[in-house]
């Protein structure tokens, strides 16, 4: 700041100002002043802006008036709150000096950074969504190299919950999906990383010095935070990528919250093995908590989550982007939503009583917890035997961990019963939180504040009849303590022991010696009383912590049991079923629906059946716009998605094989910021499919090759699709326009064509959604324009001109010109080869097409093409 070069120019309290807002230059500095938070120089410029606040001015600096702004201290979470939206990050400066004691400016200093990634304040997190500071670290030389074999480590925090995760990625296209399911709310990086280069967006991004991700100073800041000798036991000893990032992340954390942690006492490594991977392309596409427009509406968790806790909604949604391929864990959880079929509603009553217990414990740990937090943790803990006895009565053994989780908090309930108050206020500060008869010499203090009211009415009774002053009353204000009004009419008749204290235009103010030595005996029980309070409500913090882990088990309890409660309502309201789910190759779905689409419809929704097996990997679906090919492939999708999640699926029937990875490539548009058109968009998704599917990957592929010209388009599809098909062996389901893909299933035995069937009459179309087998017959191009609203006489200009390009297409055929016409039937030699040693395409079938291709039809008789047909039809059924 230019401001510090003038530094002995300004005031003290200027100066004081300045020296703290050196020590944080990159945060706004709320500066208390008494009952304002206060912004000076720039920072009041772009506090006003962003808060829309007036700026004022205060004292001078280099000859020029000093910009203020400010905002009362009280309001200030509101403030915050709208900071931390847009991304901004905060320090807070608070007096903690006596002003009655200070000489000069009263001391102070920053008690805690607010920043979107560490905020804990209820008011200013999103109830239902994970608040998470993620880092990233990685090899500088390796990010040069090679982008896309760079080893990246990412840790994620929940301080709302303690809850820490580590993993190490390959690949910028690796880090980019897991950005986007983590959807941090702050990031930390290094500074030999650019989000440009790696086409990384955050609301906000926090550039931190190499150091920080030093891998000697990170192992020691997760061996202290942890109280452990090396990271041998979190199975992150050669993760190295990943503990720099997590050193890092902790560190952020202790210096912004500026106390202990004692909540974050454990780190988990997460392995991709574990999961189905899903890239950004894929999140983005399926819709599965923000939707193509970036709002949360018709998306699959706003379908799927009815969870009574805003914990469980959280814990559903990481599930949804997490899921899981360990069968023990689905089994588990299908078990538990059978069970629960029953008991859902009980369950669900119980469960909508219970607050955020473990966003409470994260602010328990931090000692920021408030009173109406300790009647939300006694009130949840007094509802744990109802929800006990109700997982009894289930008889379930893999409910029973449960039970055990919600057991042992007897003695907390009790504490809390006799400790606070039923309906405490909101602060500490305010007093009235300790209940009455839970320590003595409280209640021996507050009686003694209480008691003024009645020896005021008795002083003021006896004064008045004493010395017969009718307008005498006795008050109290703040800034004048106790007093003695009269009326100016009546004082001259006041005794010579009333002292004038306050003057005003109809009366007069006194003291008496009385008067005041109660005054002071009052205030100072007041001012004893509350600091008593302060005391026992911190001694209160002291006695929960060491049941902190318990605690936040229980919390997790809760929310899981909340979430498979709120499965069980879904597959019962919504008609859902059991999927099976085993080893083998393939994916059988009877009756499937799409979870979001049959939900928003006014009509009823048309379901479809899918049959992938060893045999038929691949569908090559046809059919018209609008005609549901993107609902029937994604609905698929996402039945598979909520299969590895443990919950029952839209459908009659599903079984579900193995799976490593769903990917998507449906719609485009451009990413100008990057500088990519939108078939540059479609082919770098395209190409990582190409790169990373595998035999047992689910693979959507919608229009490929749309973006380019025609045959150039074609052929892209026409290798894509082969590639597919015969060198990766993906379950694909690949949509097209392009009709002469619709020759690949007749020399590529594990494709299959289906199509969307659709009616025209004159020049209206009606959509069947219905997915049967065989090829579409036509594009209905056309009659869609036309019930798009484009103009009749273009439409009718267009079926003539496609009347033109159909017969000049026809001519073409029909050309003698050798190399006139495209060929689509012909394989490359070296897909020939591979595909008769897989034996998917025979000898036979080659030697058909061979004979059809050397086929002179203008020179063969009717009796040569007839025996020729027949020959043919011989060899095909051999």
């Amino acid at each position: 700041m230019n401001d510090i070069e003038n530094f002995s120019q300004h005031t003290p309290m200027m100066q004081q100002y300045l020296k703290i807002k050196a020590e944080h230059p990159n945060e706004l500095l709320f500066y208390r002043m008494g009952d304002f938070y206060e912004m000076f120089f720039d920072d009041a410029k772009r506090g006003s802006q962003l808060l829309d606040l007036s700026l004022t001015k205060r004292g001078a600096s280099n000859g020029e008036p000093i910009p203020m702004a400010g905002i009362p201290y009280h309001a200030a979470d509101n403030y915050l709150a709208k900071l931390v939206a847009l991304g901004e990050s905060v320090a807070i400066c608070e007096q903690i000096g006596d002003p009655a004691t200070s000489k000069g400016p009263v001391e102070r200093k920053v008690t805690r950074i607010v920043t979107p990634g560490t905020i804990t304040d209820e008011a200013l997190l999103v109830e239902r969504q994970d608040n998470l500071l993620v880092a990233i670290s990685v090899v500088e030389k390796h990010l040069a190299k090679d982008p896309a074999a760079c080893e990246f480590g990412v840790a994620s925090l929940d301080v709302t919950s303690g809850r820490f995760l580590v993993i190490e990625l390959v690949g910028v296209d690796a880090l980019r999906a897991e950005i986007q399911r983590t959807l941090p709310a702050e990031l930390l990086y290094s500074d030999n990383i650019s989000l440009d280069d790696i086409g990384i967006t955050v609301k906000a991004p926090r550039r931190r010095p190499n150091w920080e991700f030093e891998e000697v100073t990170a192992r020691q800041q997760l061996n202290q935070q942890f109280g452990t000798k090396d990271l041998v036991g979190f199975g992150l000893e050669n993760a190295k990528n990943a503990i720099c990032a997590a050193g890092a992340l902790l560190q952020y954390v202790k210096d912004t919250q500026r106390a202990s942690l004692p909540h974050i006492n454990s780190i988990v490594l997460q392995r991709t093995d574990d999961g189905i991977i899903l890239d950004a392309a894929t999140r983005r596409n399926l819709e599965i908590t923000v939707n193509l427009s970036g709002g949360t509406d018709n998306t699959l968790a706003s379908v799927l989550d009815k969870c009574q806790t805003a914990m469980g909604s959280r814990m559903l949604k990481r599930w949804l982007h997490a899921p899981t391929r360990q069968k023990s864990v689905l089994f588990a959880r299908q078990d538990a939503i059978s069970a629960l079929f029953e008991h859902h509603q009980a369950l669900q009553e119980h469960l909508s009583k219970i607050g955020d217990l473990e966003r409470i414990y994260a602010r328990l740990a931090l000692r920021t917890i408030r009173p109406r937090d300790l009647v939300r943790i006694r009130e949840a803990i007094g509802l744990f035997p109802e929800i006990q006895s109700i997982l009894k009565m289930t008889e379930q053994p893999g409910l029973s961990r449960f039970d055990t989780a919600l057991t042992g908090f007897e003695a907390i309930e009790q504490l809390l019963t006799e400790a606070v108050v039923d309906t405490p206020p909101v602060l500490i500060r305010d007093g009235g939180v300790i209940a009455s008869g839970y320590h003595a010499e409280l209640d021996e203090w507050r009686a003694l504040a209480d008691g003024a009211t009645d020896y005021l009415d008795r002083l003021e009774i006896r004064e008045r009849e004493s010395l017969g002053l009718d307008t005498l009353k006795v008050g109290y204000n703040a800034v004048h303590g106790y007093f003695i009004q009269v009326s100016r009419g009546q004082s001259e008749r006041v005794p010579i022991h009333y002292v004038r204290r306050q003057t005003l235009k109809n009366a007069e103010r006194y003291i008496i010696p009385e008067l005041k030595e109660y005054e002071d005996k009052v205030l100072t029980s007041k001012g004893k009383s509350l600091a008593l309070e302060r005391q026992l409500y911190e001694m209160l913090i002291d006695t929960l912590l060491p049941h902190l882990n318990e605690l936040q088990a229980s919390a997790e309890a809760i929310a899981e049991l909340d979430v498979l409660t709120n499965l069980a309502e879904r597959a019962l309201t919504l008609n859902y079923v059991k999927p099976i789910l085993h080893d083998q190759e393939g994916i059988e779905i009877e009756a499937g629906r799409h979870p979001v689409v049959e939900h928003v419809i006014q009509t009823p929704f048309i379901p479809n059946s899918l049959h992938l097996t060893q045999t038929k990997r691949m569908l090559m679906i046809t059919g018209p716009n609008m005609g549901g090919k993107s609902t029937y492939m994604r609905q698929v999708a996402l039945i598979v998605l909520l299969a590895h999640i443990g919950s029952f699926v839209p459908a009659n029937s599903a079984k579900i094989g193995t799976i490593d990875r769903i990917f998507t490539r449906v719609g485009a548009s451009d990413d100008l910021a990057s500088g990519r058109s939108t078939f540059m968009v479609e082919m770098t998704e395209t190409a990582n499919i190409l790169h990373n599917a595998t035999e047992k990957s689910l693979v959507l592929m919608d229009e490929i090759g749309r973006g380019t010209s025609t045959y150039d388009g074609l052929s892209l599809a026409w290798a894509c699709s082969e590639q597919l098909a015969l060198k990766i062996r993906s379950m694909t389901l690949f949509a097209t326009h392009y009709f002469e893909l619709t020759e690949l299933p007749y020399h590529i035995q594990t494709v299959a064509n289906y199509h969307l069937s659709a009616r025209e009459h004159n020049d209206t179309i009606v959509f069947m959604h219905q997915v049967e087998p065989g090829a579409a017959n036509k594009s209905y191009g056309l009659a869609v324009a036309s019930l798009a609203g484009v103009p009749k006489e273009v439409v009718t200009r267009a079926r003539k001109k496609l009347k033109e390009l159909e017969k000049l297409s026809k001519q073409t055929q029909t050309s003698q010109v050798e190399g006139s016409q495209m060929t689509l039937i012909e394989l490359d030699p070296s897909v020939d080869e591979e595909a008769k040693e897989s034996g998917e395409i025979s000898e036979q079938a080659i030697a058909v097409l061979e004979r059809l291709e050397q086929l002179d039809v203008d020179e063969l008789t009717p009796k040569m093409a007839l025996e020729t047909l027949y020959q043919l039809k011989q060899a095909i059924k051999s």
